[in-house]
């Protein structure tokens, strides 16, 4: 027993603290948060275009084309594989010297993200009872003011859950960001196992990290949709 826990602290020592390693682990985690954070804000912004986009279309002839156009880039992006998508940006859409590896990541997994929140948005729109939207009518607020001041509020309470699972999905997906060239949290572990050519450790703290990120995320929206609740009581 005394054998194995020397070994394991030697493997750990050898990991994070000989040569400061753990600063790698350190800047993987700052790079991982960051592409995951803007990601979000792209994927949310561009879904809830995407997704006013085909709700709209719905009740007007002249916008059919823009339903055609929403439903071809969320079937191109939901029906091809997160990986390739990351290499065609990289590689062809933004074959530009010098460009920040990290942004190229962010608009890649953004726009990945923005075709799942558009079929989640509009699945939560839909959701709304009707005579919502003819009750802000007869309130004398047009198509677009009743959207955002009485059927968006209730939608975004239907899709919170949803809405979160998505976030989750898109902070593991990151992981491979690390294909093309980025040191990422997961690209942190692979160096460090490079380094110390021991698996166990690296890999494993890794894994529990992601896991600690992604328990912190789920009590963070756990919380929000608790208090979201509680408003419909008052």
């Amino acid at each position: 027993m005394e054998n194995f826990f020397q070994e394991a602290w030697s493997q750990i020592y050898a990991t994070f603290v000989e040569q400061d390693r753990y600063q790698y682990i350190l800047r993987g985690i700052g790079i991982t948060l960051q592409i995951a954070f803007f990601a979000v804000i792209l994927g949310v912004i561009l879904g809830v275009l995407i997704a006013l986009g085909k709700v709209f279309s719905d009740h007007n002839k002249k916008l059919r084309w823009l339903e055609v156009i929403c439903n071809i880039y969320t079937t191109v992006i939901r029906g091809t594989p997160m990986v390739v998508q990351l290499f065609i940006m990289y590689y062809i859409i933004i074959n530009i010297q010098g460009f920040p590896k990290v942004w190229t990541s962010v608009i890649a997994f953004g726009l990945n993200s923005a075709a799942y929140v558009a079929e989640i948005v509009r699945s939560g729109i839909q959701s709304v009872d009707k005579g919502q939207m003819e009750a802000g009518r007869s309130l004398g607020l047009n198509r677009t003011q009743t959207m955002v001041k009485i059927i968006f509020p209730q939608a975004l309470k239907n899709i919170l859950p949803a809405l979160g699972n998505e976030f989750i999905v898109l902070l593991k997906e990151t992981s491979v960001a690390g294909f093309i060239g980025v040191e990422d949290l997961t690209k942190a572990g692979d160096i460090l196992r490079s380094q110390t050519w021991q698996a166990y450790v690296p890999l494993f703290s890794v894994a529990i990290i992601y896991l600690l990120m992604v328990m912190g995320l789920t009590a963070l929206l756990s919380r929000l949709e608790r208090r979201l609740r509680k408003s419909d009581y008052r």
